[in-house]
């Protein structure tokens, strides 16, 4: 139910009250029909009171006054001093606060007016529906505060989402931009050892056409291996850059890598299932930086518990996995590590998972496929 449709159910519900209230009121004088409208424009602005609560506040006071001057009296009704307690909620919880205030000042006034027309009050009468008429607009009041706040939390939090989003994103787009320099790099040294082979091949065609047969494999193998990698790198790489070749890592310098986390004061092993077996350049580079990035993010978080590296060679995946048993953390505390990490499993069509390991720690596993890239090869 919208609150527009709200209001105008609690308007309904009033303006009946009040009519069967003057139907049956025993006490009742003057003409049925003015009672009845009076009845009505005392109630039926209700449905307006989000949108105009200074006529609301005048309708209500105004008709109340009428009728207890003119037609019925005051004491012998309690739907008007019902709806003035709904018009002072309303007002406190819709309005700023100087218009609550002003707004508080107004009802009070025009309350008092109304009791005043009551015969034989004292200072009792007019104390407690006063007090009741207060406790509705700070009751309002409260309501309006936590209404604010709770929109101010949403929108900060809207806001940290945003600037989250927008700082993954940006992650992201590096971790490719160095993703791709680094494919380039490789691709490039594949190219250029094709010509270096492609020479050499030329030079002993005549003399010795076996070597020159080989030489040609060697070319072959090579050139299959570029081409899967630039496949990958159409896909990360941004025009206008252009880097230095430098030599990439693979899983072959992996002890180097584990001798430097040692170094560094994290306990770390390393286990290897499988026959360690040569893979496409691309492949090796990421994988190597998967067990990087993940030592990296051990020694940063796990307050220098003990790590464990696991690399698993199957038929059709690569399996590697990163497991400390340091403290518990969030998924976020590892920072722009696990974006790099998931850009790279992604570019080669793996997956990656990352979070607590059972029995305590963290845990970042990655699977990438062979059966494409080897057959490639």
């Amino acid at each position: 139910m919208t609150p527009r449709t709200l209001d105008r159910v609690v308007a309904a519900v009033l303006a009946a009250a009040a009519v069967v209230e003057v139907l049956t009121v025993d006490a009742r004088q003057g003409p049925l029909l003015a009672n009845i409208a009076l009845a009505l424009i005392y109630t039926v602005p209700l449905a307006w009171r989000r949108t105009h609560p200074y006529i609301l506040i005048a309708c209500v006071l105004g008709a109340s006054l009428a009728m207890a001057e003119l037609l019925t009296p005051m004491e012998a009704l309690f739907v008007p001093l019902l709806v003035i307690l709904v018009v002072a909620y309303s007002c406190g919880a819709r309005q700023d606060a100087g218009h609550a205030w002003l707004s508080l000042v107004l009802i009070a006034a025009g309350m008092l007016a109304v009791m005043s027309t009551m015969a034989g009050q004292s200072a009792s009468d007019f104390f407690f529906p006063t007090m009741f008429m207060a406790l509705a607009w700070l009751a309002g009041r409260a309501i309006h505060s936590r209404t604010r706040l709770t929109e101010a939390l949403h929108e900060a939090a809207a806001q940290a989402a945003e600037e989250h989003d927008d700082e993954v994103r940006r992650a992201a787009a590096e971790e490719r931009r160095r993703i791709a320099r680094e494919m380039h790099d490789l691709v490039a040294h594949s190219m250029s050892v094709m010509v270096v082979q492609a020479g050499g091949a030329r030079r002993i065609l005549d003399r010795e056409p076996a070597r020159a047969l080989e030489a040609a494999e060697r070319i072959e193998r090579t050139g299959r291996e570029a081409l899967a990698e630039m496949r990958h790198l159409l896909g990360v790489l941004h025009p206008g850059e252009s880097r230095a070749l430098a030599p990439q890592p693979t899983l072959a310098e992996l002890d180097a890598l584990i001798g430097r986390a040692r170094a560094a004061g994290l306990p770390v092993v390393l286990h290897e299932d499988g026959e360690r077996r040569p893979l496409p350049a691309g492949l090796d580079l990421a994988a190597y930086r998967i067990v990087q990035e993940g030592l990296t993010n051990a020694l940063k978080y796990s307050g220098g518990a003990a790590t464990e590296v696991t690399v698993t060679w199957g038929a059709l995946e690569l399996a590697i996995e990163v497991r400390d048993r340091g403290r518990a953390r969030k998924t976020g505390d590892a920072g722009h590590g696990l974006v790099g990490m998931r850009e790279r499993v992604r570019v080669y069509g793996g997956e990656l998972e990352t979070g607590p390991a059972r029995g305590g720690g963290w845990r970042v596993r990655a699977t990438l496929p062979l059966v494409r890239e080897m057959a490639l090869t």
